[in-house]
C-alpha cells in the first residue's frame, strides 16, 4: 500500500522509544537512588532498627519498645513488612544493603511508569511527561517504606487506568498488590480509594442496560481489594489506622506534612507552569472524574509535600492519553504481541549496568556521616554514664539514638506520641520555660541533644545548673550539673 513506507520508519522509532526509555528511566532513577543522600531522614533509623528487631523475635511488635516516654504504649507497626525489609537488607550488607533496596525499589517504580505511559503516549510529551512524573517524587526518595510501597502504587494505578481505557473491571490477579501493598505503607488506603473514582467513570460511560453488569464487577473488586488489605496482622484495624493518622492535628509541625513552598522555583511550580502551558495552546479534554481526581491530587500536594510523588506518579498515568490526543497521537503507541527482539538486548544491557551499579556500591559501602538527622559526633561525645540517664532530644535525633540503643523522649512516630504529647513538646522545642520546667520536674531529665540554632538550645545557654559539654554544626549536647 501506498501509505506502509511512510508508517514504517514511525514504526520503528516508536518501538526504539519503547524499548530503551523504560529501562533508562529505572536506571537514572535507581542511580539517584544509590546516593547515600536517600538516608538523611530521621525515620529511617528506627524503621531499620525496628525490622532488625522483628527479625531477631521472629514476631510483629505491638508495643513501643524504643523510647522511655511512651514504653510499652500500643504501636500499630503497619509498615512491618518494609521495615522487616529493611532490616534484612542492612543485616545483609550494611546501609549498603539499604540502599540498593531502596535503588531497586525506586528504579522498578520508574520502569514500570515509563513503561505503562508507553502504551498511549510518544516522542517529546512521553519524555516530558515521564520527566516531570519523576521529578515529583525526587524529593521523597529517601530510604523509607513509602518507596517500597511505589512500585505498587504505579502498577496498581495503571492497572485502573488500563481496565477503563479496555471497558472491562480491574483483574483480579491485581489483589495480590493489594494484600502486599497493605503490609508495607499506610499508602495502600488511597489505592482502594482510586477504584471509586474509575468504577463512577464507568458506570457513567456504560449503557443503561449494562449498568447493573458494572456496578457487580467494579463493585466485587473494591469489596475483594478491601478484604486483600486486611490481611495484615491487625486486621481490620489495618483500614482504620489511616484515618486516625490524617486526623492528628499536631501533623503540620513536621515537615513532610507542611504545604508546598513557592518562595523558590521547585518542580511543583515547573509542573504547574507546564501544564498551564499545554492547557493554553492544546486542546487537552480530560473526563470528568478523572479532572477532579487530579485536582484533589493537587490540593494535597499543595497542602503537604509528601504527595508531591503520587501526583507525580498518578497524574501522569491520568494524563497520558488525553496528552496524546492533544498531540495528534490517536493510536496506541504500543502494539499488540510480544515485545520485539531489540528489547531483550536493552534489557540485558541494563541488567548488566544494574549489576554493575550494585556491585560498585558493595565495594565502597556508605559510610554514615554528621548530619540533620545524624548527631553521631555529639553522641560519640557523651559521656556512657549521662547516655545512661533520661534525654531530652530534638525530633529529628530521636531516631538516630533508637539506632545507638539509647531510649529517646520523642522520635518521629507521631502516631505513637498522640496530639496532647507532641503539642505539649512543640511548647518546649519553642523555648517555653514553664513548660520546659514541668518536663525536667517529671522526666528527670539527665542530659539533652538539640539542634544548635534551636530556641531550645538558645534557652539552655541561659539556664543555670546546665551546661553545654558539646557543640558542632549538627548538634549540641548539654548535662545537668555544673
Amino acid at each position: 500500500m501506498a501509505g506502509e513506507p511512510a508508517r514504517e520508519p514511525a514504526l520503528r522509532a516508536n518501538l526504539s522509544v519503547r524499548s530503551v526509555t523504560p529501562w533508562a528511566a529505572g536506571l537514572l532513577v535507581a542511580l539517584a537512588a544509590c546516593s547515600v543522600r536517600v538516608l538523611n531522614d530521621a525515620d529511617t533509623w528506627w524503621h531499620v532498627a525496628a525490622g532488625r528487631l522483628m527479625i531477631a523475635r521472629r514476631a510483629v511488635v505491638h508495643t513501643d519498645p524504643f523510647s522511655y516516654t511512651a514504653l510499652g504504649a500500643p504501636w500499630h507497626a503497619h509498615e512491618w513488612l518494609a521495615q522487616v525489609l529493611l532490616g534484612g537488607a542492612f543485616n545483609l550488607a550494611g546501609w549498603s544493603g539499604v540502599v540498593l533496596l531502596t535503588a531497586a525499589a525506586a528504579g522498578l517504580a520508574a520502569w514500570l511508569l515509563a513503561r505503562a505511559l508507553s502504551r498511549w503516549i510518544d516522542g517529546l510529551p512521553y519524555l516530558c511527561l515521564l520527566g516531570l512524573g519523576l521529578a515529583l517524587g525526587a524529593g521523597s526518595l529517601l530510604a523509607r517504606p513509602h518507596i517500597l510501597a511505589l512500585p505498587i502504587l504505579v502498577a496498581w494505578t495503571a492497572e485502573l487506568v488500563r481496565a477503563r481505557g479496555e471497558a472491562r473491571a480491574p483483574r483480579w490477579i491485581a489483589l495480590p498488590l493489594m494484600a502486599l501493598w497493605a503490609n508495607l505503607h499506610g499508602s495502600f488506603m488511597f489505592g482502594l480509594a482510586l477504584i471509586g473514582p474509575f468504577a463512577l467513570e464507568a458506570l457513567l460511560a456504560a449503557a443503561p442496560a449494562v449498568r447493573r453488569d458494572v456496578v457487580l464487577r467494579w463493585g466485587g473488586f473494591g469489596l475483594a481489594a478491601g478484604l486483600a488489605a486486611m490481611l495484615t496482622p491487625d486486621g481490620v484495624q489495618t483500614l482504620l489506622f489511616p484515618f486516625k493518622l490524617i486526623g492528628m492535628t499536631s501533623l503540620a509541625h513536621i515537615g513532610e506534612w507542611a504545604p508546598a513552598d513557592f518562595s523558590k522555583l521547585g518542580v511543583l511550580e515547573i509542573a504547574l507552569l507546564a501544564g498551564i502551558f499545554v492547557l493554553v495552546t492544546r486542546p487537552v479534554r480530560l473526563p470528568l472524574v478523572r479532572a477532579g481526581l487530579l485536582l484533589l491530587l493537587l490540593h494535597l500536594s499543595l497542602q503537604h509535600v509528601r504527595y508531591e510523588q503520587m501526583l507525580g506518579a498518578i497524574g501522569a498515568l491520568l494524563l497520558a492519553r488525553p496528552l496524546a490526543l492533544a498531540f495528534g497521537q490517536g493510536a496506541a503507541v504500543l502494539p499488540a504481541g510480544a515485545p520485539p527482539a531489540r528489547s531483550w538486548a536493552v534489557a540485558g544491557v541494563a541488567a548488566v549496568l544494574a549489576l554493575g551499579l550494585a556491585a560498585g556500591r558493595l565495594a565502597w559501602p556508605v559510610v554514615r556521616i554528621d548530619g540533620p538527622a545524624a548527631p553521631i559526633s555529639a553522641v560519640a561525645a557523651t559521656p556512657p554514664a549521662v547516655r545512661q540517664t533520661h534525654v531530652l532530644n530534638d525530633y529529628s535525633f530521636g531516631g538516630y539514638l533508637i539506632d545507638q540503643g539509647v531510649a529517646p523522649f520523642i522520635d518521629s512516630r507521631a502516631d505513637l506520641y498522640g496530639d496532647a504529647f507532641l503539642q505539649a513538646y512543640q511548647q518546649i522545642s519553642q523555648g517555653d520555660r514553664n513548660a520546659l520546667a514541668k518536663v525536667l520536674a517529671e522526666r528527670q531529665i539527665g542530659w539533652m541533644l538539640l539542634s544548635p540554632g534551636s530556641a531550645l538550645a538558645q534557652a539552655m545557654d541561659a539556664t543555670p545548673g546546665w551546661r553545654r559539654i558539646y557543640r558542632d554544626r549538627w548538634a549540641a549536647v548539654y548535662v545537668l550539673g555544673g
